[in-house]
């Protein structure tokens, strides 16, 4: 394999088309009317599904005995359901959704929601509980009891609600830090499942959809869609795009301790949309791999027939891919990810990197304009984990860019020293990528100087 491949000199040499703009193109923010009009159909959904139960005599029934938990019961219930649906279509990751919202806003938006559809479902159960049970004039244990062995698919409803509850404590952010990628992938997965058994009980049981014929047909068709652009987005449009790509692993490099580059060749790789500081979905078909997806950034753009990520082992999974066997198969899903100069609204640029982060830097540095002048900013804590620091000081040169290094301890180095470094921070976009805590403080300590939220491009990586 030739040492220079992914050399910045030779990219110079070698440029390949991409698509979806040129290199520092701007591209257009998320459009506002769409995203209103999105927001306003949305809002619309969420006013039918609740006022199904109105419709259905429910509010009339407020007086009988339990008709108050009742209602209450219904409508979270439903409310709760429609946020579900809403979420199956987000993580669909629908370009055209992405083109409304931004793919940051999906991700956003994703994450703001994912609590409430788990909460307004749990609400659900625990009013219908007291509702029953205050009718039948018995303790809600055991009226919860004969409802579970004695309603029609209440059994996998309180299996799913299970699964989704097991999920939202799971997910919380102090738990959630102390789960392997790889455990939490999976569990995220019985989402999906949680959400196809409770779907039999909906129809069955639910007051808006026993007498109501065309509710139950809207809701299913609905249902199916979102399911529908799932396989479609997440599995189908992968699947294509790895059997057009065909990527192998051609070698693996080692570029510091613990971190290595897997180079993979592949076909038509000219045709791939991919943008500097994206990420793909990683798919290695090894016996032990092939059923997890990892997310890495590529550390270089592809210099057909060839094309390069670059991670750092600190899970089971990155560290597996120094052991990975020249020849594997690589399946791809992407690219995602904002983390580009398509999102830049000035022209000068300051890029951040801490650690392993420079691998996002690297490849948005080598998606600047000549000439741009940027200033990079490479954070460690040793020298030796400088990794691809050639690369960057050759690709920052050839833009008449510098490059600052902040080597050493917390205690001896701090991050307000970047401010010094680059007294007009404040005029600057500014690209931050790194550990999650390294993004959060370096953030923090931005707009602390001046940097607007509209120029400040932030990349995580959990550690």
């Amino acid at each position: 394999m030739d040492t220079a491949l992914f050399d910045p000199e030779a990219t110079r040499r070698r440029p390949i088309r991409r698509l979806g703009g040129g290199r520092g193109a701007i591209a257009p923010k998320p459009s506002l009317p769409y995203f209103f009009t999105t927001l306003a159909l949305s809002g619309l959904g969420m006013g039918l599904v609740i006022g199904l139960p109105i419709v259905d005599g429910t509010l009339s029934e407020l007086h009988l005995q339990g008709g108050v938990a009742m209602f209450i019961g219904s409508t979270t219930g439903m409310a709760g359901a429609y946020l579900a649906l809403l979420m199956v279509v987000l993580a669909s990751r629908m370009p055209a959704l992405e083109r409304v919202l931004g793919q940051g806003g999906v991700i956003h938006w994703h994450k703001r929601l994912a609590p409430w559809p788990i909460v307004l479902i749990s609400f659900h159960a625990v009013f219908l509980t007291l509702a029953y049970a205050e009718v039948a004039r018995k303790g809600v244990l055991g009226e919860a009891a004969v409802i579970i062995n004695t309603f029609p698919s209440m059994v996998t409803a309180t299996v799913a609600l299970g699964l989704m509850v097991g999920i939202g404590l799971i997910s919380v952010r102090q738990v959630r830090q102390r789960v392997p990628r790889e455990s939490w992938w999976l569990l995220h997965l019985l989402m999906y499942l949680a959400l196809f058994l409770a779907f039999a009980h909906e129809l069955a049981l639910g007051p808006s959809f026993v007498r109501h014929p065309l509710a139950r047909e809207s809701w299913t068709i609905a249902w199916l869609l979102a399911a529908a652009l799932v396989l479609v987005y997440r599995v189908g449009y992968p699947a294509y795009r790895s059997n057009l790509h065909r990527l192998r692993v051609a070698d693996i490099k080692c570029e510091g301790p613990g971190v290595v580059s897997v180079i993979l060749e592949g076909r038509h790789l000219e045709r791939l949309p991919i943008a500097g500081g994206q990420f793909f979905e990683w798919r290695f078909l090894t016996r032990k791999m092939w059923w997890q997806a990892h997310p890495f950034t590529v550390s270089a753009l592809p210099q057909p027939p060839y094309i390069r990520l670059t991670a750092k082992g600190v899970g089971n999974f990155s560290r597996a891919l120094a052991r990975v066997k020249v020849g594997t198969r690589v399946a791809i899903e992407g690219p995602y990810g904002s983390f580009t100069t398509f999102a830049r609204r000035r022209n000068d640029v300051l890029l951040i990197a801490g650690g392993i982060g420079v691998t996002a830097i690297r490849s948005v540095l080598e998606d600047l304009p000549v000439k741009s002048r940027p200033v990079v900013v490479l954070r460690a804590s040793r020298e030796e984990d400088l990794v691809l620091l050639d690369e960057v000081e050759k690709l920052a040169r050839h833009r008449k860019g510098i490059v600052h290094q902040l080597i050493g301890g917390r205690d001896a180095v701090r991050l307000d020293m970047i401010k010094t470094l680059v007294p007009d921070i404040a005029q600057r976009d500014v690209y931050i990528s790194g550990p999650e805590s390294f993004v959060r403080e370096t953030a923090a300590m931005a707009r602390r100087a001046g940097v607007a939220d509209e120029a400040l491009h932030q990349e995580a990586y959990r550690i």
